[in-house]
């Protein structure tokens, strides 16, 4: 029995070693907060997929995106803090679209993570080289500098110039976020082939009138 596209690419998510089919949506390219969001998909036919899922996986999202080194050995904990700032930024990103405030829970957890580390250059000495500045970014404490660094992403996204744009893909079950570009409301081809036929099928099959 063959699996369907949707199924398809359930697998491949949930596949450690198969990078996703569906491409960034719009913008996620330019907003790591936003790729970030939409790391978990919800997907036709009641299937769920999650680039943070497991240890293994989402050391691998924050490699890929220079948010931390290879093979970082993140615990399930410190995945688990990571899912958690994720739907805490989905929430944001929720209430911005829809124009209602924003629930204070997610605000201070985004501020919790932009506190976790120094937001200036820290002077260094050395002995051989003499003073300099530099971020500090030792082993024990990578996992905050990459929660600082997307909820900074997040925050600049939610205040810049860029929010009027942010809103969530038009075509159910999809839960990920884009920036729209003129009156696109779809994050992918995919989408907007199901939301068009969609609507197709409601056409053939509303009653007549009379």
């Amino acid at each position: 029995m063959f699996l369907t596209d949707e199924r398809k690419l359930y697998h491949e998510f949930m596949h450690e070693d198969v990078e996703p089919a569906v491409p960034p949506a719009p913008g996620a390219e330019q907003y790591p907060a936003l790729d970030f969001a939409n790391s978990a998909v919800a997907l036709p036919g009641g299937q769920y997929a999650d680039r943070l899922g497991t240890p293994a996986s989402a050391d691998r999202w924050l490699a890929d995106r220079g948010l931390a080194p290879e093979n970082a050995g993140l615990a399930e904990m410190c995945t688990s803090q990571l899912r958690s700032l994720r739907e805490q930024i989905r929430s944001l990103f929720a209430a911005r679209v829809a124009g209602v405030p924003a629930l204070p829970a997610a605000v201070a957890a985004v501020n919790d993570a932009l506190t976790r580390v120094p937001t200036a250059a820290l002077l260094l000495w050395d002995d051989k080289t003499g003073p300099r500045r530099a971020a500090p970014h030792p082993v024990d404490q990578i996992l905050d500098h990459a929660l600082a660094a997307l909820a900074a992403d997040a925050a600049d996204l939610l205040t810049g110039p860029d929010a009027a744009r942010l809103t969530a893909c038009g075509s159910p079950p999809c839960n990920r976020f884009l920036l729209r570009h003129g009156r696109r409301h779809w994050c992918s081809t995919r989408c907007g082939d199901r939301a068009r036929a969609a609507r197709a099928y409601a056409r053939r099959t509303r009653p007549a009138d009379g």
